[in-house]
Order: C-alpha cells, then sequence, then structure tokens
C-alpha cells in the first residue's frame, strides 16, 4: 500500500509552497487507493506559534484534503505530534549510541562557532566531523546527540529530479537530539515515517542539499529507503527567485479571505508544476486524482501568477452557477455581501447573484459590484456629463432623455415589469428618441447605479424592481434640472 505523509512545523500560517507540499502526496495516495497521513513536526519549540496547528488543519480541511492516520483522526500510529514522541526518538537514537554510530557531544556553541570561523578564514568547508571530540560522555538528555558519519558516495533516484549523487565531503556529524531531548528535523522525519510505512515523501527540493546524510540514517539503522519525491520551488512572479512575502505572496488564508474558492486554490496549485500534457487547465478534485502522475511533475521552478488564480476563480464561480446552481454558489457567499446587503432577503440577494456572478472574479467582489443593488447610490453628476458617451450631450438633451424613459417605464404595469418587457421598452425609446444604444443605456445604467460597471440595463432594472428603477431616474432628473 502507498502511504504519503504531510508534515508541516506549526511555525506560523500556511503558505502556497506549504499546500503544494500536501497536494501532490494527497493525490498519489488516494489515486491509489492509499492512505494520506498529517504529521505535525512541533520540536522546534522556538519557533511554534500558538494556533498555527489549527490553522493548518482548518485549511486542509477546507481545500478537501481529508488525511486518512493522524492528527485529529488517529491511527495505528498514534501520537502523532512529535513533540508526544520523545521515547520513540530516543529508542531509535540508542539502536545509534549502541551500534557506535552516535555520540554525545558537549562542546559549546561558542566553541563550535570558533570552529566554523577557523575553518571559514582557511577557506575550507566547515565540517563537523573534522572537530568532532576525542572524549565524549554518555549520553544522556540534556546533552546533545550527534551521528558519527562515516563518509562516503551515495547514489539515489529522485522522482522528480531523476538519478542523483555526492560525494563523501558533504556527509558530516549532524545533530540527532538537541539539548531539550527533542530530535532534530533531520532524525524525527526519518524514524516517524519508518514508523508508519511512509512509502513516498514528497518535499521541496530544499532538501536535496541534506539527502547524504539522510541516506547515511537510513543505512545507519538498517531502514530501506523510501521513495522521494523533490518538488521544485514556486517562484516569484519574475521567475528570478523562489517566491516569498516580499513578493506579494499571501496565506492561503488570505485567499479565502478574499474570496477564492478552495476548487479554484487546489486546481491552480496541482497545476502549478505539473500538467498532464493537454490543454486543459479547469479539474475537479476527481479530474486531478484520475489525471495525476508522477511522471508529469516538472523538475524546474514553476512561476507564481496571482492573475491566473483570479481567472481560475472566475471559472469556478461560473462552472458552480452553471453546474450547481444559483443556490449552491449563494451558498458560499455569506461574509461577501456589502453592508447595506444585510436586511434583505436571501431570495432578492440570489436574484442579485444570478445577473452578477459571471464578471466576478472572487467572491469579495459582490461588496463593490452589488451595493447599489441594496442602497440609494450617491449621486454625482460629474459622473454624467463627462462621460466619454454622453459628454457631447447637453444637460437639457440628459433630462429629456431621462423622462421619456420614465414616461416609458411608469407605463408598464407591475406585473408585467420583466427583463423581456424592459428591453423591449428600451428598444423603442432607440427608435423614439433616435439615440444611439451607447448613449441611451449608458445615461439610464449610471443613473440607476452610478457603478463603474452593471449587468444588462434590462436584468438590472428588473432586479432593482419598478418603484426603485424610476425614484432614481427621477432623482438623477431633478439633480440635473437644478445643477
Amino acid at each position: 500500500m502507498i502511504k504519503t505523509r504531510f508534515a508541516p512545523s506549526p511555525t506560523g500560517y500556511i503558505h502556497i509552497g506549504n499546500v503544494r507540499s500536501a497536494i501532490y502526496p494527497y493525490l498519489i495516495a488516494k489515486q491509489s487507493g492509499g492512505k494520506f497521513i498529517l504529521r505535525i513536526e512541533d520540536t522546534d519549540r522556538a519557533r511554534y506559534v500558538e494556533g498555527a496547528t489549527e490553522l493548518i488543519l482548518d485549511t486542509l480541511k477546507w481545500l478537501g484534503l481529508d488525511w486518512d492516520e493522524g492528527v485529529e483522526v488517529g491511527g495505528a500510529n498514534e501520537p502523532y505530534y512529535q513533540s508526544e514522541r520523545k521515547d520513540i526518538y530516543h529508542k531509535w537514537a540508542k539502536k545509534l549510541i549502541d551500534s557506535g554510530r552516535a555520540y554525545a557531544d558537549p562542546t559549546p556553541p561558542e566553541v563550535i562557532d570558533e570552529y566554523r570561523k577557523a575553518d571559514n578564514a582557511k577557506k575550507i568547508p566547515f565540517l563537523y566531523r573534522n572537530h568532532r571530540p576525542k572524549d565524549t560522555p554518555e549520553w544522556h538528555e540534556g546533552i546533545p546527540l550527534r551521528f558519527k558519519a562515516e563518509p562516503k558516495a551515495y547514489e539515489w533516484h529522485d522522482e522528480v529530479m531523476g538519478d542523483m549523487h555526492s560525494g563523501p565531503e558533504v556527509c558530516d556529524d549532524i545533530i540527532l537530539i538537541k539539548k531539550d531531548g527533542l530530535p532534530t528535523y533531520n532524525f524525527a522525519h526519518i524514524v516517524d515515517d519508518a514508523e508508519m510505512g511512509v512509502t513516498h515523501i514528497a518535499r521541496g527540493n530544499e532538501y536535496l542539499s541534506s539527502m547524504p546524510n539522510y541516506l547515511a540514517l537510513y543505512e545507519a539503522l538498517g531502514l530501506e529507503r523510501p521513495k522521494f519525491l523533490s518538488l521544485p520551488h514556486i517562484l516569484a512572479p519574475q521567475g528570478n527567485k523562489k517566491l516569498g512575502k516580499r513578493d506579494g505572496a499571501k496565506s492561503v488564508t488570505e485567499y479565502r479571505d478574499e474570496g477564492i474558492l478552495p476548487e479554484a486554490m487546489l486546481n491552480y496549485l496541482a497545476c502549478l508544476g505539473w500538467n498532464d500534457g493537454t490543454e486543459q487547465e479547469i479539474y475537479t478534485k476527481d479530474e486531478l486524482l484520475d489525471r495525476f502522475s508522477i511522471d508529469r511533475i516538472q523538475n524546474s521552478g514553476a512561476r507564481f501568477d496571482e492573475t491566473k488564480i483570479l481567472w481560475m476563480n472566475g471559472q469556478w464561480i461560473r462552472k458552480i452557477a452553471n453546474e450547481q446552481g444559483i443556490d449552491a454558489l449563494y451558498a458560499r457567499t455569506a461574509g461577501f455581501w456589502p453592508d447595506s446587503a444585510a436586511a434583505y432577503p436571501d431570495a432578492y440577494k440570489k436574484r442579485v447573484l444570478s445577473i452578477i456572478y459571471d464578471r466576478l472574479k472572487t467572491l469579495s467582489d459582490l461588496r463593490d459590484m452589488t451595493d447599489y443593488f441594496f442602497k440609494n447610490p450617491k449621486i454625482l453628476l460629474p459622473a454624467i456629463v463627462t462621460q466619454k458617451m454622453l459628454k457631447k450631450l447637453s444637460e437639457q438633451e440628459l433630462i429629456d432623455l431621462l423622462s421619456a424613459a420614465i414616461e416609458k417605464l411608469q407605463n408598464i404595469p407591475d406585473d408585467k415589469w420583466s427583463a423581456d418587457t424592459l428591453q423591449a421598452a428600451f428598444n423603442e425609446l432607440l427608435v423614439e428618441t433616435k439615440k444611439k444604444p451607447g448613449e441611451f443605456f449608458t445615461l439610464i445604467r449610471i443613473a440607476i447605479s452610478f457603478a463603474p460597471f452593471s449587468p444588462a440595463l434590462n436584468l438590472t432594472a428588473e432586479v432593482l424592481g419598478k418603484e426603485a428603477t424610476l425614484a432614481r431616474l427621477n432623482s438623477v432628473r431633478t439633480a440635473l434640472a437644478n445643477d
């Protein structure tokens, strides 16, 4: 059985690089009927951030990345917090001590720093094995435990990067157990993966430089190597470096709060460094599970493109509305409406959503794009008289056009106020006023919304209703007359 894991550290917000490192092992495990494990690597207590674990769990649930074993759900290899597994690490450490492959190292940090400075002055690489203490005490908690390296060349296969090799010069005496009794990542993840039966390890390629030391540990512990997948970095938009906060990268939570749908985020990140060889860009989770393959993961970095996320999110908004219905999309919109919508019933907001959704890039766009449906817009005459299509018309011409529209619309019976009836009335007004569509429709659209964008005029007026539409046209006509 294939078993993969996601093992984040609760040291801050969960960014898109972290999430992609969860998506790929999730897909690998789930598409094969295997198991996906969630483990929390929380042994770095100095960098621990309160609430970060909860944020990780919440993000995975939001994306639909359900795990089969691990934190919250349990399993045969509990506990799944590394900070609770100290006795397990000490048991494995004793194996290395007994075989002569680990030693207690009481050397003070300031002395180690002097070794480093001396090697730097000699312009030689700093390797702790060259400064290994000759006489070491019996190890106990409170003293760091180091691996005793036996330098040699290593060869291994990476499922993404291909065949790799290293020389003996990179093998070193790495720390296994820290002074506080907790393990380093270098030791803990190897022990945990072995105990939990992990078959495939997917992580960022920044760990490639440490692989020789990991391979030495597998060898010293008598463990079979799992399959390795080193994932290339997500790059800044310029493509010249790893994506960071300074490049505009946000936490996944920020994207969610801005109205990005989980389907869109999952879709985008899965395809950021992978494709199935087709031109398809929109994938459901089921399609990703069906199409994903390790051999299609690219071995070079993929550029982050927020414009692409927004485009993809817009596609997903329309996909949900068109395939599942407006009710399904509306269920996603809580918290994204303008404050002015609070007093309005769901039925009315659904009508608004039904004519606006195809222009949304994010759900948060609802705040700016729909406010005028819930409160009278502020009348700004310059928005009319300076508008490109209208600035050639005099104020009297504008007043006359509004008067003609008011008269025509007043004559529509209340029970006939519909998009089709309104469109017919507007078409008649074009003939009667002898104005271009751009002039007439622009004037009416601005007068009832004062928004940079609104849906088709007949749809907007239909949803606003007869009373509100006529009241707004009258208000603008009065304002022009008194200007």
